[in-house]
């Protein structure tokens, strides 16, 4: 089947988008698991230095980051019957499960040095696991369909069931896994849980997976394949692949874009527990009620992204979304900073719940519009060389993200030591000015970036006219090749 035939069913069953969010749900499971916990885990009950923690995550997310385009150029380029992604989504899921429960279980009595290495490692080990499955299955996305609106329907499904596998995780994870206890008041410092938890994360994640991937394999026949004459992957044509994708000049601006953005929630990332509970003063009974403001910016995205492109084009709302994004998380912060807020408060929680809600509703939309667009210029690139990069243009913006994280969590580490914030510290315990100094990083510094991000999207040139006009050039192509 030609990829023009596989592009003419514009509709895809409910069953085929909700099996694809499924594998997304695997996938947060365990991002969520090691990026919410396992900096505080390390830092906090381990004893490993903060700069060092920082350290191990940047360098997992910089050696993942370049394995990322190498998995894409390869997933373009694959042939086979499982077509060019599924072979890929059903070899990660077994390793993706095992890292994750390394990760939370070093070993017993380790040196600072051997914590660290095992730290950098397993984290590296998981994060190329998981771009094996991510990489492909965005790409997937990305190629189940040829329309304008329903790419961006079918990436809401994608969108949604990413926050519904982190923030569900981590609520089941401050319900019942991190309670308090008379010995640990704020249970994310209660050591004991940590391993075992790991173990059902990984365990959930692994099934997930799978099932993601063996219940869209019915996709494969009327999926893009790769042409016949397309050669096999090696060195020369990664880097060639790499360079038709940086010759689109919307493509680099997105990913300029995303370079910042990434700044900015690699550093929120890493900080963000801190705030809440050394700041905030929150307890880990109140954390897990941010699942309710999160439900409300996802469910938004979900509801609503695939409306708003068609009012207003994706340019558009990419700016204006990432604005939101920037700002919404920030606001609580100043006003703490001002003496507006404070942990003694009435309703602190609730306010910061809606301030949340915001956020998560800039990120969501966000995340769905830039999804979608990659796809129009995956069209824009087959115009250009006669073959689709969904797999490069997916896996590229991933390794400019992933090493502008690594920056962002190596600055969160440093941040840390900079304002001398203490090891093993205790709620209530710890310097205002130290407190000062954490939020003043994470509510107004790390808000920069996201901005210059959203300069960087009023770049991004196609419109929904420039769209259908490479769609038809597309398609006359094609009827003229006979395919």
């Amino acid at each position: 089947m030609s990829s023009a035939q596989a592009g003419s069913v514009e509709r895809l069953p409910l069953r085929t988008k909700f099996f694809f969010g499924i594998g997304s749900v695997g996938d947060s499971i365990v991002l969520a698991t090691v990026g919410s916990y396992a900096m505080l885990y390390y830092n906090q009950i381990l004893g490993l230095n903060a700069v060092l923690a920082g350290l191990a995550v940047s360098a997992s997310l910089f050696f993942d980051g370049f394995a990322d385009p190498v998995i894409g150029s390869l997933s373009d380029r694959t042939r086979g019957r499982f077509g060019r992604r599924h072979a890929y989504l059903f070899l990660a899921p077994v390793p993706i499960a095992l890292s994750v429960i390394a990760v939370f279980n070093p070993p017993p009595g380790a040196s600072d040095l051997v914590l660290f290495l095992w730290f950098a490692l397993s984290v590296s080990f998981m994060r190329i696991s998981i771009s094996l499955f991510n990489t492909p299955h965005l790409a997937l996305g990305g190629e189940l369909s040829t329309d304008y609106i329903e790419r961006s329907k079918v990436l809401s499904w994608n969108n949604f069931f990413t926050w519904a596998g982190g923030a569900g995780m981590n609520f089941l994870a401050l319900h019942f896994v991190f309670k308090a206890t008379p010995e640990y008041p704020r249970g994310l410092l209660n050591p004991e849980p940590y391993g075992p938890f790991a173990v059902g994360c990984g365990l959930a994640a692994m099934v997930l997976l799978l099932a993601s991937a063996w219940y869209t394999r019915d996709q494969i026949p009327r999926l893009p394949k790769a042409p016949e004459n397309l050669p096999r992957f090696s060195p020369l044509e990664f880097l060639k692949d790499v360079g038709k994708a940086l010759g689109n000049r919307n493509y680099m601006w997105l990913l300029i874009a995303f370079f910042f953005l990434s700044m900015m929630i690699g550093v929120r990332g890493g900080l963000n527990l801190y705030v809440n509970t050394f700041f905030w003063g929150l307890t880990s009974e109140q954390l897990k009620w941010f699942i309710f403001g999160s439900f409300v910016g996802y469910g938004t995205g979900f509801l609503f992204s695939a409306r708003m492109h068609q009012r207003l084009d994706k340019r558009l709302n990419m700016i204006i979304w990432a604005v939101v994004f920037s700002i919404g998380p920030a606001i609580p912060m100043i006003l703490g900073l001002t003496g507006v807020l404070s942990s003694e408060t009435p309703g602190l929680t609730p306010m910061l719940i809606a301030f949340s809600s915001v956020g998560n509703a800039g990120a969501s939309v966000l995340s769905i519009t830039v999804m979608s667009a990659l796809a129009d210029i995956a069209d824009e690139n087959e115009l250009a060389h006669g073959v689709r990069q969904e797999g490069v243009l997916y896996s590229t913006r991933n390794l400019a993200a992933k090493i502008d994280q690594a920056l962002g969590a190596a600055l969160a580490g440093l941040a840390l030591w900079a304002i001398s914030f203490p090891p093993k510290a205790k709620p209530g315990s710890v310097p205002d000015d130290v407190l000062f100094n954490l939020v003043f990083v994470d509510g107004i510094l790390a808000t920069i970036p996201g901005l210059i991000a959203a300069v960087c999207y009023a770049r991004y040139k196609i419109t929904r006219a420039r769209f259908e006009a490479t769609k038809a050039a597309l398609a006359a192509r094609k009827a003229a090749q006979g395919t």
